[in-house]
């Protein structure tokens, strides 16, 4: 599944990470124009579409594309 971090929305504030069941986020060295140090998806794998990151992100900053393939995505809960 395809996660995209729109990084002019994120403030860095890591609820994605701190939310996440999949720990499928970790804060990255990367920042963006306004100095916010931002999360990465780097176990996107492991990810369940369960859109709890998508949820809890006030900024909405996470688009998370769903797969076609939903059995395959509950299997992994």
């Amino acid at each position: 599944m395809p996660i995209t971090i729109v990084k002019e929305f994120c403030k860095g504030c890591g609820f994605c990470i701190a939310n996440c069941p999949q720990k499928v986020y970790e804060l990255s060295e990367e920042m963006n124009k306004k100095g916010y140090r931002l999360p990465r998806a780097v176990r996107e794998e492991d990810c369940t579409e369960c859109g709890i990151c998508d949820l809890y992100c006030p900024d909405f900053a996470i688009i998370l594309e769903k797969t076609k393939n939903k059995k395959m995505r509950k299997e992994k809960i």
